[in-house]
């Protein structure tokens, strides 16, 4: 399903490789849970809430268990690699994703720790899941991920990567011990295409890292 490591290394650039490649994992089972303390990082509410016309209703949440003081859950980070001798690319991710049962595009991201600022957690996830540093360009309003799921919520900043500092050359990640994650980058201008292809290997696209390869396919068919 997954293409060779050959054709990889032809068709995207890839970095942090090693014998614990996200294809590699694969779920073992599932289970409905009835006590909800089991779950670490999420929970499950039951809102009440009044419609326009004033009738009262239900809604079933899934809700974040870790949030912050300031608000804001986590961080997405949309990585640009600028070289000096070729056009610019998007750093990616793969991660295996149990509740989608495959290997996840993605881009680098993560919860914001108690005490720090969304730009301080950006620099510290990027660092720790590609071992580069960068620039921080700008960063979005709170989105939220899926609103009529659950209430869980990130800011998207992006990131100059500058390829030609010295502390970019041989990036070295700080991964968990629980983290199997993969980067590569792709060309920023071809990111709608390199996804597409993605997907027809069986890769599932983060929603995050499609929204933004359309915006820029947008953007390169209207001429914006």
């Amino acid at each position: 399903m997954y293409k060779s490591r050959v054709l990889q290394l032809i068709t995207r650039r890839t970095f942090n490789m090693s014998k614990n490649k996200p294809e590699l994992a694969k779920l073992l089972s599932s289970r409905p849970v009835t006590n909800t303390e089991e779950c670490k990082w999420i929970g499950l509410t039951k809102l009440t809430y009044q419609d326009p016309n004033g009738k009262t209703r239900e809604w079933d949440s899934a809700i974040r268990m870790t949030r912050s003081e300031g608000g804001v859950d986590g961080v997405g980070i949309l990585a640009i690699l600028r070289f000096k001798d070729k056009p610019d690319e998007i750093l990616l991710q793969k991660q295996f994703r149990p509740p989608v049962e495959g290997v996840c595009i993605e881009m680098p991201a993560g919860l914001i720790d108690g005490g720090e600022d969304i730009e301080t957690a950006a620099m510290r996830e990027l660092r720790e899941e590609t071992g580069y540093v960068g620039k921080i360009l700008h960063s979005s309003p709170v989105i939220f991920n899926d609103p009529g799921f659950t209430n869980t919520n990130l800011s998207l900043v992006t990131v100059l990567v500058d390829m030609s500092l010295p502390e970019n050359q041989n990036p070295v990640t700080e991964l968990e011990e629980n983290e199997f994650i993969e980067c590569f980058s792709v060309p920023l201008a071809s990111m709608a295409d390199e996804l597409a292809k993605l997907d027809k290997e069986g890769y599932k696209l983060d929603a995050r890292v499609q929204n933004v390869a359309l915006g820029i396919k947008i953007a390169q068919d209207f001429r914006l």
